[in-house]
């Protein structure tokens, strides 16, 4: 338990300083946020916000991990890689649309156009990074997950790498859709990532809980600069390394099935989605929500940002007393 709040506290320090020394850095090399035309209207003045704050985040968990444990414990290892490498893909992303976006505004044209890497290219190295987590994960906790409820486990056999990679990619994009309001990413995962830091020691496994502790200072430390109004977003850099940092805390305690009740807002943000965009090709432009993802419904609907994101957080606090008590009653 001290070295977890060793890690926590490691990982929050160093987030909360290194931000506000990142924020003139991005700005100097104008990465700032590009804000789509066709979104909510009171958006369009956070244009220009410097992004990839996320940069600081991964790298305090890191540096918070290397203080508390120095990356001894193999399986701590490789999920902070597989946290490192969806955050690249993510800051690859963010960069090549600061990039496109000087492009298209120098040409005269509207930035509603796609931007940052092909949604193919950046769907394939997000799948190679979830296969070599699946494999390592098959060979060194077994192809069983912890069954809620039953006090029992599953055996997936076959079925594990692919149920893994499923896992890492659904909650990675989950967290990234997640993403839309100030706030609202850093909050809702730092609930969610409380829930998982004392169920992995619940379980007995104090060298995982380092992970989600990390994790935890880390947006807590964002959260002083990021909640409304942001003075930086943490772009996808930031949320999909949580997103991958959330689904490795899961694989590695076998406990992916309380994603689902934990990470419920998450859950409903992804469906919000999936269900605007195939009812307005079933209809032919016929729409189930005002925008989706379902927090710009709400903004839509006259909720202030700041009461969607603290209503999103109370719904997340209490999926998450609802998952913990599931555990006790599991385990």
């Amino acid at each position: 338990m001290s070295i977890s709040l060793l890690a926590a506290l490691a990982s929050f320090a160093l987030t909360a300083c290194s931000v506000p020394l990142l924020i003139p850095v991005l700005q100097r090399l104008k990465m700032g946020q590009a804000e789509r035309e066709l979104g909510p209207e009171s958006h369009l003045k956070k244009a220009g916000t410097p992004t990839m704050g996320g940069v600081a985040m991964i790298l305090s968990v890191g540096a918070a991990l290397l203080v508390t444990d120095r990356l001894r414990t193999p399986a701590l290892a490789i999920g902070y890689v597989i946290v490192f490498v969806y955050g690249l893909i993510g800051f690859l992303d963010d960069y090549i649309k600061v990039v496109q976006k000087g492009l298209v505004e120098a040409s005269g044209a509207k930035t509603d156009a796609s931007l940052g890497i092909r949604a193919s290219h950046k769907m394939v190295l997000q799948i190679l990074a979830a296969l070599a987590l699946a494999f390592y994960a098959k060979e060194t906790v077994g192809t069983s997950i912890l069954l809620p409820f039953t006090m029992g486990e599953f055996d997936l056999g076959w079925a594990y790498v692919p149920f893994v990679m499923f896992v890492l990619v659904a909650v990675t994009n989950a967290v990234n859709l997640t993403d839309g309001l100030d706030g609202l990413a850093a909050g809702s995962t730092l609930i969610v990532m409380i829930f998982f830091a004392l169920l992995s020691l619940y379980l007995r496994e104090a060298e995982m809980a380092l992970l989600p502790s990390a994790v935890m200072g880390a947006c807590l430390g964002f959260l002083c600069y990021n909640f409304n109004p942001a003075r930086i977003f943490m772009g996808d850099t930031g949320s999909m390394a949580l997103g991958a940092a959330l689904a490795v805390a899961a694989v590695f305690t076998r406990t992916e099935l309380f994603i689902v009740t934990a990470g419920m807002l998450f859950v409903i943000e992804t469906v919000s989605v999936i269900l605007q965009v195939g009812y307005f090709k079933l209809t032919h432009g016929r729409r189930i929500f005002k925008m989706a993802p379902i927090h710009h419904h709400f903004e839509l609907c006259g909720w202030p940002e700041t009461r969607v994101v603290t209503v999103f957080w109370i719904f997340t606090a209490v999926c998450v007393m609802l998952s913990m008590l599931m555990a006790h009653i599991s385990f």
